[in-house]
């Protein structure tokens, strides 16, 4: 299967805009009247003939790809960039960007799930909207539709079995159509859009890999200083910019200031140990970077809606 003539492939949802990008067609999620505008692709087993065009078709979309190969591999290109691919790989594929196969085989010999959807599916009025997983630094520019969205994660052997399952559910969904079935799709969609950031620990080595240095070096910064007192300013001159320009940098790529990743890195360890120690509120804040408790408990309320005691209390109840 070729990646890249998956957005013929979804139903008869997709269609050429009539525009291009970098040279290649863009193709458009078209909705259709009383169905959730999400489409699942299994692949190869329903694959269309390719219709006469050759079967490393470069183009792009202006929808959401998320893909996992299940066993077999290949290779693909992502702008311009080869990628590898092997079972077990998940990709996530921002509108925008241009793809085609990597070498003469392409995907042929890989089976496995893709599932397209337009970005507005995913925006914050939309059922279901508390989605923290959105604020992973990594998916920003796939949630958000930005330049450069696409990255290439690994599910370990003991999770395949599990996502295989998730794409089935979403699938039998779509084609059951059962009572309330467009909040099911939505819910399954969800489930492994979680998934995948879950996948994304590794957030500063991600970034290298993705030829972004300087993002890099901010959060390996921001992970090693987050349980102290840090500023903007203390990041910004370890990374040697002014505070300005880095704030302008981070933000454009990342939709996040410096200051927001940190407090979103302490909430994040501030959950874990709310969840998984018996510590008391001060402690678990000395630990997560707050100096003053009363600070602490509010910073935390503000993003979450509940103080960090009524956080562990409702888990455990």
């Amino acid at each position: 299967m070729e990646l890249s003539s998956v957005p013929d492939l979804t139903g008869g949802q997709t269609r050429p805009t009539g525009r291009r990008t970098g040279g290649v067609p863009i193709y458009t999620f078209q909705r259709l009247p009383g169905l959730p505008p999400v489409s699942v692709l299994r692949y190869p087993a329903n694959l269309p003939p390719t219709n006469g065009r050759p079967p490393d078709h470069a183009h792009a979309h202006d929808f959401l790809v998320l893909a996992y190969v299940e066993v077999g591999g290949g290779s693909l290109q992502l702008n311009g960039r080869r990628w590898p691919v092997a079972a077990g790989d998940a990709f996530v594929i921002a509108p925008g960007e241009v793809i085609a196969v990597g070498d003469g085989h392409g995907l042929a010999a890989a089976e496995g799930w893709a599932v397209f959807f337009p970005p507005d599916v995913l925006q914050a009025g939309t059922p279901g909207a508390f989605r923290s997983w959105q604020a992973h630094p990594l998916l920003f520019p796939f949630v958000r539709g930005a330049a450069g969205g696409a990255q290439r994660l690994h599910v370990p052997p003991a999770e395949r079995a599990a996502w295989s399952e998730r794409f089935g559910a979403l699938d039998r969904e779509l084609r059951e159509r059962r009572d309330s079935y467009p909040e099911a799709v939505l819910a399954h969609l969800t489930l492994l859009l979680v998934s995948v950031s879950r996948l994304a620990a590794d957030v500063a080595g991600d970034l290298r890999r993705k030829d972004e240095p300087l993002l890099a070096r901010v959060f390996d910064l921001v992970e090693a200083r987050y349980p102290e007192p840090i500023s903007l300013d203390d990041v910004a001159a370890a990374v040697g910019l002014s505070p300005g320009h880095l704030t302008t940098v981070v933000a454009r790529k990342t939709g996040r200031t410096v200051q927001q990743w940190i407090i979103e890195r302490r909430m994040a360890e501030a959950r874990r140990l709310l969840a998984e120690t018996d510590l008391t509120m001060d402690a678990v804040g000395t630990r997560v970077g707050y100096r003053d408790p009363s600070y602490f408990i509010r910073s935390f309320k503000r993003t979450h809606g509940v103080t960090p005691l009524q956080w562990r209390r409702a888990g455990r109840a």
